[in-house]
């Protein structure tokens, strides 16, 4: 099952509302997509989502990454061999983990179509059919805000809620996401994500606050390089701590475990280079006794059923998952649809990543 061909686009797509975050505003959501093919007849696809300033790569200058530097030294590898594949690309470049990740997403997607057995099998099979959804709250006005949660509430979707604090006025937004707590009352939990916003004395007087107020997760308050400062966070508080920016690497997730800076770690693909890696950094954070909540990028229906297929094997995978991207983004280039029900996803079990390229909308949506 040797490669025979790499190809890659950039798609820009629609979104229902602008998604405010502490870095950026995104009002439409760009991915760069790949296409593998074998010399067996396979076909896979990856999708690699970038949400602005989140970390140190652009949709072109991942396309140029694959193109130029990755596709043409993969030809002729075998995509049954993915820590193979994973040391020659490392060999090849160093850094570049979406540009890599996208790449096995879609080779995993290709070995599943030819195995016929869906993505999770390859990694040791599924622990978990369903994963608990979590939706974000992205307008930045608490009226906004407590209206799309309740409108998702009642939809059946979702109960679990994420809001985005990191930008601007501390004490304010620190009310804005008590405010939404009160407002839900016992129907919904609520969390908040303040994406390396604070310093570490804003922390300590904002996470005591946020934990009186009922707020049951606070995710990277501060700059992913103050590993100290997250240590002593977690120390202070009752209320779990979790590391997102500052878990990329499975020598992050190492290095965060020993030093106890952090009580749960959000994963995602992109950002630790695979899904391959990914399951490396869930193992160290299960031999530390660390949680694990399934982040995201904003993927479509094939990150987010490649996210489903991984996070399904971890075991603890117990916070949730952040997979709302195919209920944010207005189109896709992919179907069918993932099953979510009862405020859950549905793992899926079809061959592969269990997609299908919409090769029209991805003509229509492709950047030029």
């Amino acid at each position: 099952m040797k490669l025979q061909t790499i190809e890659s686009f950039i798609v820009d797509l629609p979104i229902a509302r602008p998604h405010k975050l502490a870095m950026a505003v995104i009002d439409r959501h760009s991915q760069v997509i790949v296409r593998v093919r074998t010399a067996c007849g396979a076909e896979g696809l990856g999708e690699i989502a970038i949400i602005p300033h989140y970390g140190e790569e652009a949709p072109g200058a991942i396309k140029a990454m694959i193109d130029e530097c990755l596709a043409p030294h993969l030809i002729g590898c075998d995509i049954r061999q993915l820590g193979a594949l994973h040391l020659h690309m490392d060999k090849i470049i160093k850094g570049n983990a979406y540009a890599k990740g996208g790449i096995e997403m879609a080779c995993v997607d290709a070995l599943g179509r030819a195995l016929g057995v869906p993505a999770h099998q390859l990694f040791g099979g599924k622990v978990h059919d369903r994963l608990p959804l979590l939706w974000v709250l992205g307008n930045g006005e608490i009226g906004k805000d407590i209206d799309e949660a309740l409108a998702r509430l009642d939809e059946g979707r979702y109960r679990l809620f994420l809001v985005k604090i990191g930008k601007g006025d501390p004490q304010e937004n620190v009310d804005r996401a008590l405010a939404i707590r009160e407002a839900l009352g016992e129907r919904a939990r609520v969390r908040v994500d303040i994406n390396q916003g604070w310093d570490e004395a804003t922390a300590t007087w904002g996470i005591a606050q946020l934990e009186a107020g009922g707020i049951e997760i606070i995710e990277q308050p501060l700059p992913a390089h103050n590993i100290d400062g997250m240590r002593r966070l977690t120390e202070r508080f009752t209320v779990p701590i979790m590391a997102d920016e500052g878990v990329m690497t499975p020598h992050d997730a190492l290095r965060i475990a020993a030093c106890g800076a952090a009580d749960a770690f959000s994963i995602k693909i992109t950002k630790h280079g695979g899904m391959l890696r990914t399951q490396q950094v869930g193992n160290i954070a299960q031999a530390a006794g660390i949680q694990l909540f399934g982040g995201t990028m904003i993927e479509g229906q094939i990150g987010t059923s490649a996210y489903a297929q991984i996070f399904s094997t971890l075991p603890n995978l117990t916070l949730g998952a952040q997979l709302f991207g195919p209920h944010l983004l207005t189109d896709d280039i992919a179907a069918p649809a993932l099953a979510f029900s009862d405020y859950a996803l549905e793992v899926p079990d079809a061959p592969g990543l269990g997609v299908t390229l919409d090769v029209d909308k991805l003509k229509f949506y492709q950047r030029r």
